[in-house]
């Protein structure tokens, strides 16, 4: 479905009358101005190249809801800047006006009430009729982006393989893609796809991918792309940690990293081709990306996913060779970045940027995405729709330390394990469910759908148990963010305890308590978990079964507000909002 820009326009007014009062910003001053209600998707063309940007859809084909986090806190040089700020600090720093449809889509606040208001978010078939009216607007002059974790996220992704995500993208129109969670379907089906699904029509690039053994790189390091008569060079940067954060038997021949150096050869090379735009497509994460564009010169701009920081305005960082622009685009189908760039004598001389919210109240769905989506969910449809429970409260994830639907999980791994300890890992995917909603078994791989899920429960020592807070912690908040993993906080129930934010390895946790008894380093205590790195034990369950059974025993679950340890050194930063 193409809508005319009249028609697109006019009904965006209608859905202005109805009172969503909507309004736009401006990236070039990071003010939000009040305008006309059809606004908010009111972007003009500008200059000669269009980028087009999504990240970290995590298989979300329909509409959802999905809170923005409360705590991500920012260490060192990270303190106070964008992608650190959460809530109130964020509205100010980017001039957004509170109680605005933009200040629901960038913050928590007033959540559930907002979500109520202003309705679901994201669905291909929404963000493909904006991306066919973007594209109409910009004839021959523009590209569609994802950065990666596309394949997984869903039920039907994990049961299809990735294979209704991949048909997804190529109706969408992707034309380049970089990975991350690709990766744990396994080294020989990503190459399938790679070689099969998509050839002739999406490019899969990574120059940090290579064989392990002999360095021969395993996909295309970059692609050059005629637009509108100007080159355009996209260099793909895959998730550098994959072997440590994912399991490493998945795709054991591989070899991953960072790559300064090798960066800074590709950009050379693709500008000696004649490059006169260099992209990054990364899925670094927003930190990683902000340190690379500081070492790396060349880059006009880099694209990047991973830490689903949905940031209203680039980040302009100096380097050697002049500056860059870092972009993050938010996650699970949330939102569309637009970058114009004009380019003039084999440069970029100007750009104008906006990071557009999908709401999907607002924006038809394309009737042929929608039919696609309609189908290839129809063989899965009763088993994704079983109503295990009813939530009293909201159910979210994303924070540095838990979610609500964190929580539960852990509360289901202490009581059908009948554990002393719940691990449970600190993914950001996962969509969110308002107070009274029935919570289905999709909602619940919406958390958990990965494929090396097995619910385990092992005796591990108090000694131990602190070894693994403080290596998760020096992942999360160490002031070098090239020894950052881009994940949040291992979320525990049943354990208690204190973090330092700024202190060193090591030295960041104390006082741990288990039932209120402090933690005895010499003791075994059953802890229950999932996703181990590990190669999965026979015959356990997966840990979607394990809290199946609990919600379905329970019938309602409230959780009102998850457990966060007692921080030292957060007070004032504006990441932290408790």
């Amino acid at each position: 479905m193409s809508l005319s820009r009249r028609e697109f326009l006019e009904m965006l007014a209608v859905a202005g009358a109805a009172g969503f009062g909507l309004s736009a910003c401006d990236s070039s001053s990071n003010k939000t101005n009040p305008k006309q209600p059809g606004d908010l998707y009111e972007v003009p063309p500008f200059g000669n190249v269009t980028l087009l940007h999504f990240t970290d859809c995590h298989a979300q084909l329909l509409p959802i809801y999905f809170r923005e986090p409360n705590i991500n806190i920012g260490v060192g040089k990270a303190k106070g800047k964008p992608p650190h700020l959460v809530g109130e600090a964020l509205l100010k720093h980017f001039n957004i006006k509170p109680g605005s449809i933009e200040a629901h889509a960038f913050t928590y606040l007033d959540f559930a009430e907002a979500a109520r208001k202003y309705g679901k978010v994201g669905g291909f078939a929404h963000m493909a009729t904006l991306v066919k009216n973007l594209r109409n607007q910009r004839a021959g002059r523009s590209l569609l982006l994802d950065s990666g974790d596309t394949w997984q996220g869903s039920a039907t992704a994990l049961w299809t393989k990735g294979q209704d995500m991949i048909d997804a993208q190529k109706l969408l129109g992707v034309e380049i893609m970089t990975a991350h969670w690709e990766f744990t379907y396994g080294a020989e089906r990503v190459k399938e796809v790679v070689e099969t699904d998509f050839k002739g029509k999406i490019e899969f690039v990574a120059q940090n991918v290579s064989d392990a053994t002999w360095g021969d790189r395993i996909f295309k390091p970059y692609t050059i792309r005629q637009i509108n008569g100007v080159a355009v060079g996209v260099i793909g940067q895959a998730f550098p940690y994959t072997p440590i954060a994912n399991p490493r038997y998945m795709f054991p021949d591989w070899s991953f990293g960072i790559n300064d150096d090798t960066m800074q050869k590709m950009v050379d090379e693709v500008r000696s081709k004649g490059a006169q735009v260099v992209a990054v497509l990364s899925h670094n994460g927003m930190d990683v990306d902000l340190k690379m564009a500081s070492r790396v010169r060349g880059i006009d701009v880099i694209l990047g996913g991973h830490t689903h920081d949905a940031v209203p305005a680039p980040s302009i960082v100096s380097n050697a060779g002049g500056k860059t622009l870092v972009i993050n685009s938010g996650s699970n189908g949330k939102f569309l970045s637009v970058l114009d760039l004009d380019v003039k004598n084999g440069k970029v001389s100007d750009f104008r940027y906006k990071l557009l919210p999908i709401f999907s109240n607002l924006i038809p769905a394309d009737k042929e995405m929608a039919a696609y989506i309609e189908k290839v969910r129809a063989p899965y449809k009763r088993k994704l729709e079983e109503k295990l429970a009813v939530t009293e409260g909201l159910l979210y994830r994303r924070g540095n330390f838990n979610g609500t639907f964190d929580q539960l999980i852990v509360e289901a791994m202490l009581k059908v394990h009948g554990a002393d300890i719940a691990f449970s890992p600190g993914f950001r995917w996962g969509t969110s469910l308002l107070p009274g909603d029935t919570i289905t078994m999709e909602h619940l791989m919406d958390q958990t759908a990965i494929t090396y899920g097995t619910a385990t429960l092992n005796e591990i020592s108090g000694e131990q148990i602190k070894v693994i807070l403080e290596d998760i912690a020096d992942n999360l908040y160490h002031p070098d963010p090239y020894y950052q993993q881009g994940g949040d906080m291992v979320r525990v129930g049943g354990l208690t305890y204190t973090l330092n934010i700024n202190q060193s390895h090591g030295k960041r946790i104390s006082d741990m308590r288990v039932n209120d008894k402090p933690l005895n380093p010499n003791k075994k205590y059953k802890v229950a978990g999932w996703a181990s790195v590990q190669p999965q034990p026979a015959g356990k369950k997966q840990i979607w079964d394990i809290v199946a059974e609990y919600l379905r025993d329970q019938k309602t679950v409230k959780i009102d507000k998850p457990y966060v340890p007692k921080l030292v050194g957060a007070a004032g930063n504006p990441g932290f909002a408790p």
